[in-house]
């Protein structure tokens, strides 16, 4: 009989561009008062992607280094999925690519698009391949959102960046380890209050369309901040409960970064303390999927994981997805 595996993080990566947009260029553009992003998002600045450089290029760096963190023979990769919305093209998908790039000669490789909570549907999916397969995943969230806002929508235009974050799951024979408690979740009643009209199949690109109909529109902020704030609460609160962990023993806390008053609001909700919080987005604004493993990686650059600590994750995305996973360093 096959022994039951779990999996664990064996490599974290992170990129993020060097182009650095601070709060005052766009309150200029966008006739906004000085310190009006910060105190309605926690964003001081965020990255932006250089002329020429695309979602497989930022997220190739990303998988370069938790596969170098990782130290595994890359012949032993069985499976790289790429959490994006902003693929290199709409078909082919970009996960291919990025594992040819990679030299993950014998890996599956696919996009998914979960939107923010993107990265979260991945790791969970990668878990029940490293448990079923014995073989390590390299999921990498990556995108290029610089592309897709509407620079005269202050709604997003003030919160999406462009990052890459990754991790490298390999199988475990320690059951206290890896994935304990996961929780997916959606609503599609709330499928329209963040979207990009054009592209699809219900509204196919044409000559007359207008430029404004590819970019991102999110018409009702407060909608979605008050069903982002329910719906990670919610999931992350099932996602402790399965793995029979108490708010308490948290070590770290690593929220999507969509606006420090949502996760602040989640934190509180969920009595999980205060110093437990790993936050990036002051610096490097909303990347959507992607801020939860850069997030996470560069906490551990600061402070390794240790055996026994509790890292919850939780976030909430377009469509609407969302999600918590509850995953224990062994």
């Amino acid at each position: 009989m096959i022994p039951l595996t779990s999996s664990r993080i064996a490599g974290l990566g992170r990129y993020a561009p060097e182009r650095r947009v601070e709060n005052a260029e766009l309150e200029a553009r966008l006739g906004l008062d000085d310190g009006w992003i910060l105190r309605r998002t926690g964003i001081r600045a965020r990255r932006y992607a250089a002329e020429g450089e695309a979602l497989t290029d930022i997220a190739l760096k990303a998988g370069e280094a938790a596969l170098d963190n990782a130290g595994i023979d890359r012949a032993d990769v069985g499976l790289t999925l790429l959490a994006t919305s902003t693929p290199d093209h709409l078909l082919p998908p970009s996960g291919p690519l990025l594992a040819h790039r990679l030299g993950l000669t014998r890996s599956g490789a696919v996009d998914l698009a979960g939107a923010c909570a993107g990265f979260l549907y991945a790791l969970t999916l990668a878990d029940g391949f490293v448990r079923a397969q014995r073989r390590p995943v390299l999921v990498v969230a990556a995108n290029i959102l610089s592309r897709r806002i509407n620079p005269k929508d202050r709604s997003s235009a003030v919160l999406f960046a462009d990052a890459a974050g990754a991790v490298v799951l390999v199988p475990s024979d320690d059951p206290a380890s890896g994935v304990l408690g996961m929780d997916l979740s959606s609503d599609g009643t709330h499928y329209d209050l963040i979207r990009i009209p054009a592209g699809g199949s219900r509204m196919p690109f044409a000559p007359d369309l207008a430029a404004e109909a590819v970019l991102m529109e999110m018409p009702d902020g407060k909608a979605v901040f008050t069903l982002a704030v329910e719906m990670m609460t919610r999931s992350a609160r099932a996602a402790l409960a399965q793995a029979g962990i108490s708010a308490g023993e948290v070590t770290r806390f690593v929220p999507h970064q969509a606006n420090t008053r949502i996760f602040e609001m989640v934190r509180r909700a969920l009595g999980l303390p205060e110093e437990s919080v790993v936050s990036t987005i002051d610096e490097f604004g909303n990347s959507s999927a992607a801020t939860i493993p850069f997030s996470l990686a560069a906490s551990v650059e600061r402070k390794p994981l240790e055996r026994g600590e509790r890292v919850l994750m939780t976030a909430v995305g377009a469509g609407l997805t969302g999600g918590a996973v509850l995953y224990a360093v062994g």
